[in-house]
Order: C-alpha cells, then structure tokens, then sequence
C-alpha cells in the first residue's frame, strides 16, 4: 500500500508543476519534452550496485517498452489536440474514465484478480468498481463557461462540419488505456521480480526520449519553437517526480499481484481526492455539487474495492 500511497503523491506533484509552470513563464511543451532525459537520469541514479543498464534488442519486452515511451507522447499529442478542439470536460473525463480499460483486462484477460489476496473479485467489489466510473466522471466534470462555449471550435458552422473531430476524446480514452493495459500486462509477463522494474521503465523512458526529441526537432525546423532555457528547470522538476511515481506505480502493481483491477480505480481516485485537497487549499477552487458527490463516491468505492486489504 506505501508504494500505491506514493505514487499518488507523486502524481499530484505532477499536476501542481503544470499549475505552476504558466505562473512562472515555463514552456510547457519544451519542460515536458526535456523531462524524459531527467527521468532517465534519475532511473539510472536508483539502478542497483549490481545492476548495469543496456537496452537488448533480442528481447520482446525490450520492443514492448520502446513503443510504450512513443505511446506516452501521443497520448499527450492527442490530449493537447483534444482539449483545444472538443474542450477540456470531454478530455478529462476521456482521461480518467480509461481506467475502465486496465481493469477489465486485470479482471476478465489477465484474471489477476483471483489472486487478490486469495480471494477473487466479490459483489462489493465490482459495485465499489462501479461506483469508481461514477465517481471518477462526476469528480471531474466541469460546466464550460460561456466564454469557453463562445470560444470552442465546435459551436462553429465549419467545426460542426468536422464530424472527426469527435473522435479525439475517444483516442485518448482508447490511448491511455492501452497504454495502462499494456503497462499492467508487462508488469504480469515481464516484471517477476522487483529488481527488474527500474530496468524495464528507463528502457520506457528511452522510447519517450526519442520520440520527445524528435517532436522538438521537428517543431524547431518549422519555426514553431525556440529554445527557452528556463523550460530546463521545468524538466527537474517535472522529471524527478514523473518517474518515481511511475515507478512506485509498477512497484505497487506488483505488490498487489499484478492486481489492476485493484490498483488503477484506487490510484485514480486518490489522485483525484488529493488533487482536489491540494487545489482547494492552495489554489482556492471551488467544487461544483457534482464534484462533490463525485468526491464522497470516490471514497465510498475505494472501500469497496479495498475492503479485503484493508481486512486483512
């Protein structure tokens, strides 16, 4: 559970450096970009004394983990396009209705959860799981105002017109949810043992790089970006963070057995319920009354879906 607690701390410390990078002037692209070099480093600081890093392309997983880093920049490609052509409720709630995805593979593909402390998934678990999808779509809703409604593409005639565009949402739901599907299945294959985690993420982390470079090149060339230096201490410490609660994450999967059908509802609430806590207490914002009932469901569920660990 310390592991799973981590990573969710981790992954809010995240959403405060995107909170404050516009304050403090911080590309966004560019310290996200230059992040994944950070994260490498900091991987490769935590390897074992009795460990070296190389990347064996004789391996699957080795492909596996190179095309999960590529993954990790088109999700963001296709949040960042989302968000600006179908508005940022859609996107979010694509974003974290996905978890629906991870837990069915644990539950029906993967049948993690039989070995969910001893014991398979029960009536109070699968209605703590629906209660989750609930919890989740209702914590994160937001009322667009009326200057978003003016503003959005989609209240055009020609953007009506673009029927496509209604599939975004729909690929960054599909997106992260392969992506976690496919972390989880990694960590079941090709994770037997925790010494191997910090291994398999920087060989993640490498497939990121490329990728994240090789936008920026592209960007550079065209004359949509320059170079801004203070994107660099957006990239520590957004880098630092980003892999440890990714790694924790995987930590916390194989804690529980590979168990997702346990570990993402409960990650992505208690993400939520802290992101709300830290946001109310730092950053004023206010809790429509759907965010609200969301927020009471959120712990609701993770009782449900928890109960046995939290029993034993």
């Amino acid at each position: 559970m310390l592991f799973l607690l981590l990573s969710i701390g981790l992954s809010v410390l995240l959403l405060l450096n995107f909170r404050l990078f516009p304050r403090y002037n911080l590309n966004t692209f560019q310290a996200i970009v230059f992040n994944y070099p950070v994260c490498f480093l900091t991987g490769y600081l935590l390897l074992p004394a009795d460990q070296s890093f190389h990347i064996d392309f004789a391996q699957t997983w080795t492909w596996l983990a190179l095309g999960l880093g590529v993954g990790f920049i088109v999700t963001f490609l296709l949040s960042g396009a989302s968000t600006q052509r179908m508005g940022i409720t859609a996107t979010s709630l694509a974003n974290n209705l996905s978890l629906v995805i991870p837990v069915c593979f644990s539950l029906f593909v993967f049948n993690a959860a039989s070995t969910k402390a001893g014991s398979g998934f029960d009536a109070f678990n699968y209605l703590g799981l629906v209660l989750a999808v609930v919890a989740v779509g209702l914590s994160t809703y937001k009322e667009e105002s009326k200057s978003d409604k003016e503003t959005n593409p989609m209240n055009t005639p020609k953007s009506r017109r673009m029927g496509l565009q209604v599939l975004l949402p729909v690929a960054v739901f599909l997106c992260y949810g392969a992506t976690n599907t496919m972390i989880n299945y990694m960590n079941l294959r090709y994770i037997p043992s925790t010494d191997k985690t910090i291994q398999v993420t920087l060989t993640m982390v490498i497939g990121a790089v490329v990728a994240g470079l090789l936008m920026l090149t592209v960007r550079l060339v065209q004359g949509k970006e320059t170079i801004h230096p203070r994107s660099l201490i957006g990239a520590v410490t957004l880098g630092v963070p980003n892999f440890l609660s990714f790694y924790t994450l995987l930590l916390a999967l194989s804690a529980f057995n590979g168990n997702g059908a346990f570990v993402y509802p409960t990650y992505n609430i208690g993400v939520i319920l802290l992101a709300a806590l830290v946001a109310a207490l730092f950053f004023r914002e206010r809790l429509s009354v759907a965010n609200k009932v969301g927020l009471a469901l959120a712990v609701l569920a993770i009782g449900l879906i928890s109960w046995q660990e939290l029993a034993a």
